[in-house]
């Protein structure tokens, strides 16, 4: 028996070698999703920046409270308010609270308007009431701008001179017959005269007038050379 050993004889390759792993494609949800957000970052931002510009453009274009200046023309060219010596006409000063100027034309609920002008100075004659007394003399306008007829009989006019406001009596003489006796159609108007005390040293002048007991009494107030 021979003691001699062959080996087996080794095989020509070991067991099969797996495969590498291959890479896996990106995912397209992780992109997609970064894509969105990004987007939805960008119109934050885009409006941000929209309401701030919006915002500013508003401030910037907001309507101011409109303002109407009215302006005199008077007809020779002149300002009053400038001119203190003209003749007797009352002179232009700012009148207290409440009182309109000398020159100043009232209109009244009833669609009534009154104005008053042409101021001169006199002295009332020996058969005047009052008689012999110092007074100015105006004329009182009186537009019915209302659709019916305006009783003028209903007026009422009273008259206070100087700093304490003395009351001043009514002048009744030629041409100054107190208030009227007849009625104003529609669309219409009357003028008439009328007189008040007033001293010579005095120039200070309040006048009241009412054109009928269910208006508001208004005050015209000034300075009468």
């Amino acid at each position: 028996m021979s003691n001699e050993f062959t080996p087996p004889p080794m095989p020509g390759y070991g067991p099969p070698v797996p495969p590498p792993p291959q890479p896996l494609p990106p995912k397209k949800t992780t992109t997609v999703l970064i894509a969105v957000a990004a987007a939805v970052v960008a119109a934050v931002l885009a409006s941000a920046v929209t309401v701030s510009v919006t915002g500013d453009g508003d401030k910037g274009t907001e309507a101011a409270p409109t303002v109407t200046v009215t302006e005199t023309e008077f007809a020779d060219g002149a300002d009053p308010a400038a001119e203190t010596d003209a003749g007797d006409e009352p002179t232009a000063e700012a009148t207290e609270d409440g009182a309109y100027a000398l020159s100043d034309t009232v209109a009244y609920e009833n669609d009534v308007e009154i104005s008053l002008s042409k101021f001169s100075r006199g002295v009332s004659h020996d058969y005047a009431s009052p008689e012999n007394t110092p007074y100015v003399k105006f004329t009182i306008k009186v537009l019915n701008s209302s659709t019916s007829t305006f009783d003028a009989t209903s007026m009422t006019v009273n008259c206070a001179y100087g700093d304490e406001g003395k009351e001043a009596e009514a002048i009744f003489d030629d041409g100054l017959d107190g208030t009227p006796d007849t009625n104003i159609l529609a669309g219409r108007s009357l003028s008439f005269s009328w007189g008040c005390e007033l001293p010579k040293r005095e120039k200070y002048l309040q006048i009241e007038v009412a054109p009928d007991f269910d208006s508001e009494t208004s005050i015209f107030a000034g300075n009468v050379k």
